[in-house]
Parts: C-alpha cells; structure tokens; sequence
C-alpha cells in the first residue's frame, strides 16, 4: 500500500518534473492558452524527461523499467500543475503506448512501440469520448463488426487530442456489445479528423473530432488479438491518471490564491487574515490532500494488482468535483481580479471543468 511520504525516487522524479514546469510551463501557461498553441520545443522538453517509456522494455526502445502507476501520478500532478493542456499534449503518446505495452500482442508490440519511442516526440492518441448526449466510455456507441479477416468501424468521437498529428489512435468500439480497443492509422480509409474544437478550457490543446464510416482495419489490429483487451481496467488506469491532473489543478489554484491574500491588502492588514478568506484557504489545502490521496489509494491497488473498479472511479468522480470547488475558491479570494484572464485562476476553473466531463485524457 502507498505511503504517506515519498521515496527517494519518487521524490527525484517530482523535483525534475517540477523543475521542468517551473522553467519552461508556468511563465508561459497564460501565452499558450491565448495563443491556442503549445510551442514544440516545450513538448520535446517534457517528452525527454522519459515518463511515457520509461516501461517499456528496451527491445521496443523504452528503458526497461518496473512499471509504476505511484511515479505516474506524481508526473501527472507535477504537470497539470503547470498547465492541464500541456499536461495531456505532453502525455498523449502514452494513451497509445501503455495499453499496447500492457494488453497488446507480441506482434503488435513489435510493429507500433518503436515509432513511438524515440527521443524525438511522435503524436498517438486515444479516440474514446463520444458526442452524444449521455454519453458513457462503458456503453459505446461506435461499434466494429466483424468482416472477414478485418473489422469495419462505424461511428464519431470527440475531444480527442492531437488527432491532427498522431500517426496512430486507439479507437474505442463495441463488437456485439463488448467494448474493445483497435489500431487505427490516422491515414486510413474511412477515418475523418473534423475541424479543431472550440472548448471551454484547455485552450492550448488541439482536441478534433474524428468520424469513422466503414472504416476497415485488419483483425490483428484489434488490441490483445482474437482475445481483445481488458478494457475495464485500461478505463480504470485512465479515471485514476485524470484525478491525479486534478490534484495538480487544484494545488496551482490554492497556491496562487494563498500568496495572492498573504499580498492583498484592504483596511490596513493582508486579506489573509480575514476569517473568510482564511477558512476557504484551509478548506482547499484539505481537499488538494484529499483529491491526490484518492489518487494515491487506487495507483497503490493498480501496481498491487487489486481490483480498482471502486477505487478509481470514486477518485474521479470525488477530484471532479473537488476540483472545481478549490479552483472556484481560488477565483472568490481574488475578486475581480479573479475573473480577468491575467491572472491563472479562471484558466484553472475553466480546465478543472474538464476533470468531470472528460474520459480518457491520460493514463498511468
């Protein structure tokens, strides 16, 4: 079980993490999301800290090393913390690369890992979310029928990021009412990437909408083979990785709105001091401990190969909601000054929105 302190490697990996967003994120969080773009070279930066490889074995071009969900929730927290956009462009590859790595074939291994584990940052995403409304990861709508020696696809999605530059997506489809993953080219016949969405946050990552109509793609590329993949357990990988971006959203907001009061000065003395102010400080600092336990509890399950059902969804669902509650006190501490796009906390409420919205943006 987890711990309340971090190890020594744990501890080295956040730091290097949270020098990386120190140096190269949070000066320029705000720039990005005006400009709608997250500069490359920032990417790269990210993408050679190693986290997306760094359990891959060697032979398909990762490091090799004991796979982790603790460390993954301490980048993702270091991250998000930074920016909730950048923290998904930066990690999209590994909405590829992990599932392949934990569920896929031999061969499929073999095929897909090596393009995506270079020391040069290559796009892959993950297509799962749906536009429709009451629309559940867990009850698709796009289906994958049986065709031969192939499946034919049939059906849209939404919020998929980076689709515009991926080489390669998972798709999430149901073949007679079993959801399952499949390998999809981005330049297959069939598949169709809409125009950018205009979204209420995360303003500088690319999300598209991606059509699929008869979209055939071999039956080797059905993720896991003939035998499919343990799909539960990759939504559950990705509902404790989005809780864990919360932690990171929440501690930005509470951070910033805490030196902001100890600064502000009204009627002669800091805001801080004022038993309003002071008791909406106290209650987010508890629930940024509280989002980033959860996290930590169904990660902990996760690498001792517990079932996570309750786990990660409780966390999800308990870092949406509490994100959006710490990231609003955020924007009260500051007044008006909240609600100007100066300053970080109304980016931090619009992204937090997203916590409980989205599916499947990130994966430990």
């Amino acid at each position: 079980m987890f711990g309340f302190s971090m190890s020594k490697e744990q501890k080295m990996v956040s730091r290097e993490v949270s020098k990386l967003v120190k140096g190269l994120v949070s000066d320029s969080a705000h720039e990005m999301d005006e400009n709608g773009e997250i500069p490359g070279d920032v990417i790269q930066k990210a993408w050679e800290l190693g986290a997306s490889v760094s359990s891959v074995p060697e032979e398909f071009g990762g490091h090799g090393m004991e796979d982790s969900p603790i460390e993954s929730i301490i980048v993702l927290e270091e991250l998000a913390y930074g920016d909730m956009a950048f923290a998904v462009a930066a990690t999209s590859p590994s909405l590829f690369i992990n599932p392949i790595r934990t569920m896929g074939t031999e061969d499929q291994k073999k095929k897909y890992l090596p393009l995506y584990c270079k020391e040069t940052f290559n796009a892959a995403t993950l297509a799962l979310n749906e536009p429709h409304f009451g629309a559940d990861v867990m009850s698709l709508k796009t289906t994958a029928a049986r065709n031969g020696k192939s499946y034919v696809i049939n059906g849209s999605k939404c919020f998929v990021p980076l689709a515009d530059q991926a080489g390669h997506m998972l798709v999430a489809a149901s073949v007679d009412g079993e959801n399952n993953l499949f390998i999809v080219a981005r330049d297959n016949p069939g598949l169709t990437i809409g125009e950018r969405e205009k979204n209420l946050g995360c303003y500088a990552l690319p999300t598209f909408e991606v059509e699929l109509k008869d979209c055939s793609v071999d039956e080797n590329d059905r993720l896991g083979g003939s035998e499919g993949c343990d799909y539960t357990l990759f939504i559950q990988k990705t509902r404790v990785a989005m809780a864990a971006m919360a932690a990171g959203i929440a501690r930005a907001s509470y951070e910033f709105a805490k030196e902001y009061a100890k600064g502000r000065v009204q009627f002669g003395e800091p805001i801080v001091n004022r038993q309003s102010v002071a008791f909406m400080l106290a209650e987010m600092a508890y629930e940024v401990d509280s989002i980033r336990l959860m996290a930590q509890k169904a990660a902990s399950e996760l690498a001792a190969g517990k079932d996570v059902s309750r786990s990660s969804y409780l966390a999800k669902m308990y870092a949406g909601e509490m994100a959006m509650k710490v990231t609003d006190f955020g924007v009260q501490i500051m007044g008006g000054h909240g609600y100007i796009r100066e300053y970080p906390v109304e980016r931090y409420y619009r992204n937090a929105r997203g916590i409980s919205i989205l599916e499947g943006m990130a994966i430990v």
